[in-house]
């Protein structure tokens, strides 16, 4: 028997007694936060700290809901989201884009590019969850 035996693969998630949430940014700060808020609400929290990963979680764990930072270095939110919504696996999934922006074009661009809503960057996030929706 192994010492560390390896993590269950995502397709194994325990949907039955907690939704999935993916949460996708760049800030260490802000991950902490959603996380603690989301897992200690029951739900099970993935990670991703770029667009590239989020695109690689998203396909493995199929989340039933995405938290996605708009500006992020690389590829953007908006990027992901575009190619999140291409994707027949992750198409179906809920896109919240969470970020400081309040300019319209912002707003806009989330629209377009598959996102559901968009919501402040929280710094208390279940004051956020009523008007989400979906979580």
């Amino acid at each position: 028997m192994p010492i560390n035996p390896p993590m269950d693969p995502p397709d194994t998630l325990d949907r039955a007694n907690s939704d999935v949430v993916l949460i996708v940014d760049d800030v260490p700060d802000n991950l902490s936060v959603l996380h603690d808020a989301l897992d200690e609400s029951g739900y099970t929290v993935l990670i991703a700290t770029s667009g590239e990963a989020a695109l690689q979680r998203a396909a493995q764990g199929l989340p039933d809901v995405i938290l996605l930072d708009a500006m992020m270095p690389g590829m953007d939110g908006f990027e992901v989201a575009r190619r999140l919504k291409a994707d027949p696996r992750t198409t179906h999934i809920p896109i919240i884009f969470m970020t400081g922006l309040t300019e319209t074009e912002y707003l806009v661009a989330a629209l377009e590019s598959g996102g559901w809503t968009m919501s402040p960057s929280p710094s208390s996030p279940r004051r956020c969850w009523p008007a989400w929706g979906c979580i």
